[in-house]
């Protein structure tokens, strides 16, 4: 056979030369300040936080763990600490139409001066008034009205009684209005006396009486006019009081915030209905304080306060730069606000004084970043976001309205611009969800930043991550690490990323070793940490997760699960695959067998014919027959029936790394040849008898190793893999050793012939210039097989085609 070459030991894992680290711990490492293996990812950020044009919002995508979040709030809070801080956003009430509040921007901090301003307003006014009211002038200039009232009033009384009198009537006030007794030699006349009249008597006092009563009607309409201007008079006065009162502290309030032209037309609609409403203002009477009809009066004086509050929305004047807003729980009135209500003597009532800012408020003119799923989990949140996004506008509305469950009486405060950018954090398939299924995602979102899950193993990086091994020891209060133990976090670090080439950049996963590495140093009273608390801490951490791979061992070495480990089989070989327990997996050995005889069914895959096989798996399966027929049926047809099975699998079996192993099984089984069973094989194969790369390479080579350890190693047993993973192996040390003693052998294949020649001993064998293969060759046994079918089977028709001759 070709002498291949085993794969020597330092190829089975990435060894960190410390002399690269360049320091004793990590007390001497500055912190790490950038992103480290997310070029590209970072570079898209930093456009899109660059880039101000709308539809610029950024989503960042990426596997848990690969610092997404972490980035996103350092990199904003950068940029945002460099912008200007936006402005302050109001909410005053809007005298003309109470339903719809006024929005009021204010510079930054200014809000905060303008609400304690009108504050301090409503309390001169309460204060200031009712002295004005009670002073004397007030009083002086009031009783002058009223007497002058009176004066009239009495007058035309005075005139009207003695024009009565001249026509013999006396006159006769009540509540109910006037009536006229006649009167006779100056006493009144009695009905009977009235009734002893002759009639023409009768008749001149009636006509006397529609006379005076005509003439009350007049009086009592002149008196009514005098009543109406009086009171007109009295308002006038008040207004003019309360104008007096109240104007000076409005226009100084008006001067100060001449720059501001909303505020100027607000304070001057406040003036306007101060004195419009004047008598909120007045001092109560002693009648009025212990009447109980008067306690809705009182609670008109008790809401003064809130009728002119300035509901201060957004306050900006502790911010440094724009605000960068982390909402961790993004429902619909979180994002957009609310308008609260309350229940007073059983009737829920609202106000402008109790709408509520959302996220989008305390982020405007600057940043909110979310999670895309919370975003999407809570109803009404999304197609909200997209709203503003779209229209720049920020609007606060029931959700009940907004779906058209409930309809009731409720404010529409005015719109306020929006001007924000907004970074969803969520995972690569939530993004490309979006992107295909919403039209306005692309539209809204155009910058995508991709965290990958690995990043190049070079010098630089390996500083970086000794940089952020400091950062993390500063951060969580942790024991330094010395070189030995970074270099062992790094070799780690190569394992997470399967690869010898990469590390990763799942650092929760290093910052949990780290931690957890601490924990152990402390429990051995150690001021710093080493190697062996590294290790222990891999070893502990692995120990917790794999109960169920202990489990298979022992079933292994129980004979429960058959698997040999020793001796050659025909049409036997040992294949591997990978199981996963939660976060933690490990590679299982599986027998796989294969039965050739004399049919036409070619290659019969029985987990198919029972429905366990995935579809990756049956196309692997597919191919072998695609190989089989290239190879040996170009002159003759293939008569020929295989059966393929995962011996002792219960569950579906997916995937096609064991189409290679397949392969060997039914080549041994036709080439009578036996496999070594001591060598365990993972690797898919292509038409061609070309061996492809898999996945799980390394746990497929410790599972397989494992059972061989609790078994017995002989020192003959090893695993053949694909030369393609060869980089991707990061093996624990107990595996390495034993490869450096020779007690375990690891096999890179290329071809089906290199693989089948390691597994027998024997040569695979080439085509020679007669299109034969040497003689006692793989190719050539198995090339005899399938022509002894195919003879016999020949024999076998014309057989049957003679005995029906015959027949006939």
């Amino acid at each position: 056979m070709t002498n291949l070459k085993e794969l020597p030991v330092d190829k089975l894992r990435f060894n960190c030369d410390e002399s690269l680290l360049g320091f004793e711990t990590t007390a001497n490492v500055p912190p790490l300040e950038d992103m480290i293996g997310q070029e590209r990812a970072v570079k898209a950020v930093e456009f899109g936080l660059f880039t101000k044009n709308q539809g610029y919002n950024i989503f960042i995508s990426g596997l848990v763990g690969t610092g997404k979040i972490t980035y996103a709030k350092s990199s904003v809070s950068k940029v945002a600490k460099k912008e200007s801080v936006p402005d302050d956003w109001c909410y005053v009430n809007n005298f003309e139409n109470p339903g719809q509040p006024i929005a009021v921007s204010l510079p930054a901090g200014v809000g905060s001066v303008f609400r304690q301003d009108m504050q301090d307003l409503v309390e001169t006014l309460k204060t200031d008034i009712p002295k004005v009211f009670s002073s004397d002038d007030y009083e002086q200039a009031k009783t002058k009205l009223v007497k002058g009232f009176q004066d009239k009033r009495a007058f035309i009384l005075e005139e009207f009684n003695h024009y009565a009198e001249e026509q013999g009537i006396m006159p006769q006030w009540s509540t109910t209005g006037f009536a006229g007794v006649p009167i006779n030699e100056g006493k009144p006349l009695t009905p009977e006396e009235y009734q002893k009249m002759d009639k023409e008597q009768r008749e001149s006092i009636e006509q006397k009486l529609r006379a005076v009563h005509e003439k009350a009607t007049e009086i009592v309409r002149r008196m009514q006019h005098l009543e109406r201007e009086v009171r007109d008079q009295v308002k006038d006065l008040d207004r003019k009081i309360g104008l007096f009162a109240a104007g000076h502290f409005i226009d100084e309030l008006k001067e100060k915030y001449g720059g501001y032209e909303e505020v100027v037309t607000y304070l001057e609609a406040v003036k306007q209905d101060v004195v419009k409403n004047i008598n909120d203002f007045k001092p109560a009477q002693l009648d009025e304080e212990t009447n109980p009809l008067m306690l809705f009066k009182r609670n008109v004086q008790d809401t003064i306060k809130t009728k002119y509050t300035v509901n201060l929305l957004v306050d900006n004047r502790d911010c440094e730069g724009a605000p960068v807003i982390v909402e961790i729980n993004p429902t619909y009135y979180n994002l957009l606000g609310r308008v609260e209500y309350e229940n007073r003597m059983g009737v829920v009532s609202t106000d402008y004084s109790m709408i509520k800012p959302g996220a989008l408020h305390k982020a405007n003119g600057g940043y909110l970043i979310l999670n895309a799923r919370d975003v999407l989990a809570n109803m009404g949140a999304w197609e909200a976001l997209k709203r503003v996004l779209k229209t720049r506008k920020l609007f606060i509305e029931n959700l009940g309205e907004q779906y058209g469950m409930l309809a009731m009486a409720s404010l529409k405060p005015e719109t306020i611009p929006l001007n924000v950018k907004v970074i969803l954090i969520g995972n690569p398939y939530i993004y490309y969800l979006m992107f295909n299924h919403d039209e306005d995602f692309r539209k809204l979102f155009k910058i995508h930043a991709d965290f990958d899950v690995q990043m190049e193993n070079n010098p630089e990086n390996i500083k970086k991550l000794a940089a952020f091994i400091s950062s993390t020891v500063e951060r969580e209060h942790l024991k330094h690490f010395d070189k030995k133990a970074v270099a062992r976090v790094v070799e780690y670090s190569c394992r997470l990323a399967s690869s010898q080439k990469k590390l990763t950049t799942r650092f929760n996963e290093i910052v949990e070793l780290l931690c957890e590495a601490d924990a152990w140093a402390t429990t051995e009273s150690s001021s710093i940490i080493n190697v062996s608390h590294i290790n222990k801490a891999i070893t502990e951490k692995r120990n917790r997760s794999n109960k169920y791979e202990e489990r298979l061992q022992e079933m292994y070495v129980e004979g429960k699960f058959l698997i040999d480990t020793e001796d050659k089989k025909v049409g036997q070989v040992n294949g591997l695959a990978v199981m996963a327990v939660g976060e933690y997996s490990f590679g299982k050995p599986s027998r796989i067998t294969a039965n050739t005889y004399l049919g036409k069914s070619g290659v019969v895959n029985i987990e198919r014919e029972t429905k366990m096989s995935g579809t990756s798996h049956t196309k692997g399966v597919l191919i072998l027959s695609g190989y089989l027929g290239e190879k040996y049926a170009q002159e003759r047809p293939l008569t020929l029936t295989a059966s393929l099975t995962f011996e002792q699998t219960y569950e579906g079996v997916d995937g096609d790394s064991a189409s290679s192993t397949e392969l060997y099984a039914i080549l041994s089984s036709l080439s009578g040849l036996p496999l070594k069973q001591y060598i365990a094989v993972t690797g898919s194969v292509n038409q061609k008898g070309e061996i492809q790369p898999i996945g799980g390479a390394t746990q497929k080579i410790e599972g397989f190793f494992s059972v061989c350890k609790a078994k017995g190693l002989n020192g003959e047993q090893g695993v053949m893999i694909p030369h393609q993973n060869v980089d991707e192996l990061t093996l624990d040390d107990e595996v390495v050793e034993a490869v450096r003693e020779g007690k375990f052998h690891i096999y890179p294949v290329k071809t089906i012939d290199e693989g089948i020649e390691i597994l027998t001993g024997v040569e695979a064998g080439v085509v020679n210039s007669d299109g034969n293969y040497p003689e006692g060759s793989v190719h050539h046994l198995v090339n005899k097989k399938l022509n002894e079918y195919t003879d016999t089977l020949i024999k076998l028709g014309k057989s049957a085609e003679g005995e029906t001759k015959v027949k006939v």
